[in-house]
């Protein structure tokens, strides 16, 4: 009994060396770890201290260079702004359209940012003859990839040359029936304003390349109505009736030729026609004016208006 006690005992004391040994050998690699590290981050802060001392009048001019840069580009800013405002006096007392005026303006506008943008590039030492060759060598590659947008901006030259439509012009765009009223003209796009106060943004290109209708071209425009009455209605009387109504308003122009006619003889009506002049401004009033009055006076008149009817006639059983 005794001799299995000692022997445990030995066997105990064995173990609990064993593991005193792992436990310092295991402290010793924590240490050398942590020394280590602090000495890797040493050398790296006195990697960055040697090289903040080597290049740090470089680093100083440079940022001087990054600050002149900051304060040419906002001058410029002002500057560019200035002779903006300059240009676009000058226009407006030259009478100039105001589409130019604002198409001029954009180019400007672009071109002396480029500038600009050029000359902060030149001062932080970026090579400028490179830059330029870059541009020149990739011109190609560019004017592919732009070729929407220089449709567009020879369009917009174009439209100014040509003036189909100026600002102010009411334009209806044929091929996708977009319309309003000619707000800006820009180096790329035109925009519209419609009767809703919706903006329409057209592409120059498009308006070059597709027909138009301006309505609004000329100081007058024509009123063009037509009137269905019934077959068995007066038409002498109608037509007199018509015709007093677009005379009275006040909107017409009297000396110029007021017509009212038969349009055509439809299926199921008597299409009276009725043409007028009237100014470009007057013309929508003028329209929905008319016809609500020639309405009121045809009934009163007694006069029936065309509209759809279906008789059925049924046959008589043998």
């Amino acid at each position: 009994m005794n001799s299995m006690l000692l022997k445990l005992a030995t066997t105990q004391g064995t173990s609990l060396k064993v593991d005193s040994g792992d436990v310092s050998q295991g402290v010793a690699d924590a240490t050398k770890g942590v020394t280590d590290a602090t000495q890797d981050a040493v050398n790296e802060v006195n990697q960055a201290t040697q090289y903040l001392q080597e290049h740090l009048s470089d680093l100083i001019g440079f940022g001087v260079k990054v600050l002149i840069a900051i304060a040419v580009f906002m001058i410029g800013r002002v500057l560019i702004q200035f002779i903006r405002k300059i240009v676009r006096k000058s226009l407006a007392r030259s009478s100039a359209d105001k589409g130019v005026e604002q198409f001029v303006d954009s180019v400007l506008k672009f071109s002396l940012y480029f500038l600009l943008i050029f000359m902060i590039a030149a001062k932080l030492g970026v090579d400028t003859t490179s830059v330029a060759a870059i541009i020149a060598s990739g011109g190609v590659a560019i004017g592919l990839a732009l070729q929407g947008s220089l449709s567009n901006f020879a369009g917009g030259v174009l439209i100014l040359l040509l003036k189909p439509f100026e600002v102010g012009d009411y334009i209806i765009e044929d091929t996708n029936h977009n319309e309003g009223t000619v707000k800006e003209i820009q180096i790329f796009y035109t925009k519209l304003s419609t009767v809703d106060n919706k903006t329409i943004v057209i592409p120059n290109g498009m308006l070059t390349n597709n027909s138009l209708t301006n309505a609004t071209a000329k100081a007058e425009r024509k009123l063009d109505l037509k009137v269905d009455i019934a077959y068995e209605a007066d038409l002498r009387k109608a037509k007199a009736v018509i015709e007093e109504i677009i005379r009275q308003d006040d909107a017409t122009i009297k000396n110029e030729e007021i017509l009212v006619f038969v349009h055509e003889l439809a299926e199921s009506s008597v299409v009276i026609g009725a043409r007028a002049w009237v100014k470009n401004e007057d013309y929508w009033n003028a329209r929905w004016r008319i016809l609500e009055e020639i309405k009121l006076k045809l009934d009163e008149n007694e006069i029936e208006m065309a509209y759809p009817h279906l008789t059925v006639q049924m046959g008589k059983e043998n």
